[in-house]
């Protein structure tokens, strides 16, 4: 992708402050991004989204009407919104807010301040999710690949379906749940699980360890994808017989790589 190409890109920029307004629109500059619309408030751009459809919706976290996490959450429930790409931009570190987005599907989480190059990936990324192209696997047809996605968040659900359709993977099943992810690799063929960790009734190394003990299907490819931040259970997500790791938020361009490793 190139800075030409972001240059078509439409921004909605939602920060109550001025100058901070100011600082990250001279970066979108930077990245020759022009076409941006500024506004202050969640109803501001609520009221907005009735007459345009931007590519990529940069948002704070503390808006004078509501949260970042209220706002991608109301973008999620909008059945004209939730497959729009969301950007947050904030100097809050607190996990309590942050992994809610994480969840919703974020493009990328960037902290206050940011770098130039951190906004560029962020912005490569929406391009991806935007205008996607369909994978090119060597051994393999890109629509025939079935795959599981296991995840206890409607919203990532929603997220990573969108991905995987935007590199041409249409059959795909859901699961809430670890246990109900198992019930349905027992009862159907797939050739990629993607799985969440934390998930009530079982969690993804339970589901990775019952799979991997499959008399028949045990080597299926694994992706976990997760936002995981203790140490200890990243440090056994890592032991465990998963194919690969993901953090939340990623990248598609990560995803496709993983998937030419995985299943090339």
């Amino acid at each position: 992708m190139t800075d030409h190409q972001l240059a078509n890109l439409q921004v909605f920029l939602v920060e109550p402050s001025h100058t901070q307004q100011q600082i990250i629109s001279h970066f979108l500059h930077d990245c020759e991004i022009n076409d941006i619309t500024c506004v202050q408030s969640g109803a501001e751009l609520f009221e907005r989204l009735q007459h345009s459809r931007p590519d990529l919706i940069i948002s704070s976290m503390y808006l004078p009407d509501m949260t970042g996490v209220e706002l991608v959450h109301a973008l999620r429930n909008d059945d004209a919104s939730y497959e729009m790409a969301f950007l947050l931009i904030s100097s809050e570190t607190n996990i309590k807010y942050l992994e809610p987005i994480r969840q919703a599907g974020a493009i990328a989480i960037l902290p206050k301040p940011f770098t130039r190059q951190a906004l560029e990936t962020a912005l490569h990324s929406t391009l991806e999710y935007v205008r996607p192209e369909k994978l090119n696997l060597t051994h393999l047809d890109i629509e025939d690949l079935r795959v599981l996605l296991v995840d206890d968040s409607e919203f990532s659900l929603k997220y990573l379906t969108k991905v995987f359709e935007n590199i041409g993977i249409y059959q795909i099943v859901t699961a809430h749940d670890g246990k109900q992810g198992l019930q349905l690799f027992n009862q159907q063929y797939f050739d990629l699980v993607v799985t969440d960790y934390n998930m009530p009734e079982m969690d993804g190394l339970q589901l990775v360890d019952h799979i991997r003990n499959h008399p028949e299907r045990g080597s299926v490819p694994i992706l976990m994808v997760t936002s995981e931040q203790n140490q200890n259970r990243l440090a056994a997500i890592e032991k465990s017989e998963v194919s690969a790791i993901l953090d939340k938020p990623f990248e598609a361009t990560s995803i496709k790589r993983l998937l030419i490793n995985l299943l090339n």
